[in-house]
């Protein structure tokens, strides 16, 4: 099944225009995520090894990232099946697309490229914990296919993997791979006064819907990446029971029972 979606990536293809584009984003990021990024996902790209040189070689990354947490990177031409995603990520593998946007749009991609997913995602896989919960949430994915309950888990991811904080003793940082990826983003998660940012729920979170085309208006706060794991480990079968019917929450909506963080 997910093995079609698998692509040699194809690096000999890439263009001088490409590693420049990858050039450019690298060290726009690297220059400012240092005080904004959480220490787990700086000591990944160190330990992953890639710097502003040019895209760098899928297979050499995976054996890194293997030798940590029995994670590999694999290649794929761009958006997959929920079903292919799922099954890969239930086995250790991320799928990485091989593509990179076009110098015209350094600061907004709708869709991912190599650098969101090379750099935005592989750092947080060398973190044992939170390779453990990706694994686990592919897992968890295959089931919500089966219970028609998709909905729900692709908000966890998306306000957790995708854009979620993480509280530390210095301060709130940054550990989802589509504020890392973003040097806007990045700024406007922690520095503006304008998003909410509340305490990780993992209830309230299922029932919020996501913006796609813009800053998000809330990010939830994990206190440490335990917390997420062992919120994830439930059967989350009789969760979506008690979620199916209810309305979902706006993505600007604070509730009396939320924390702001």
């Amino acid at each position: 099944m997910s093995r079609d979606a698998i692509i040699d990536q194809g690096y000999e293809a890439y263009t001088d225009q490409d590693h420049e584009t990858w050039r450019l984003l690298f060290e726009r990021q690297a220059a400012m995520l240092p005080g904004r990024a959480a220490p787990e996902f700086v000591d990944g790209l160190d330990a992953l090894g890639v710097d502003a040189g040019g895209i760098p070689n899928f297979e050499r990354l995976s054996d890194r990232l293997e030798d940590a947490t029995g994670w590999r990177i694999v290649a794929v031409q761009g958006l997959i099946s929920d079903e292919v995603f799922f099954d890969l990520l239930s086995r250790r593998r991320f799928p990485v697309t091989n593509w990179i946007r076009k110098p015209e749009q350094l600061d907004y991609l709708q869709e991912p490229d190599c650098f969101h997913d090379c750099f935005g995602h592989v750092p947080m896989l060398f973190n044992p914990v939170f390779a453990d919960y990706m694994a686990a949430y592919g897992r968890g994915g295959l089931k919500a296919l089966r219970l028609g309950a998709l909905k729900n888990l692709a908000r966890l991811y998306w306000y957790t993997v995708e854009f979620g904080l993480i509280a530390t003793p210095e301060g709130l940082r940054i550990y989802g791979a589509g504020i890392v990826s973003s040097k806007g983003e990045s700024i406007f998660a922690l520095d503006d006064p304008a998003p909410n940012r509340l305490a990780f729920d993992l209830m309230r979170i299922m029932q919020t819907d996501y913006i796609i085309d813009h800053f998000q208006q809330t990010y939830f706060v994990i206190d440490s990446y335990d917390q997420l794991f062992e919120a994830t480990r439930p059967d989350f079968s009789p969760y979506y029971d008690e979620l199916k019917g209810k309305p979902a929450i706006s993505p600007d909506t604070v509730l009396e029972t939320d924390r702001r963080v």
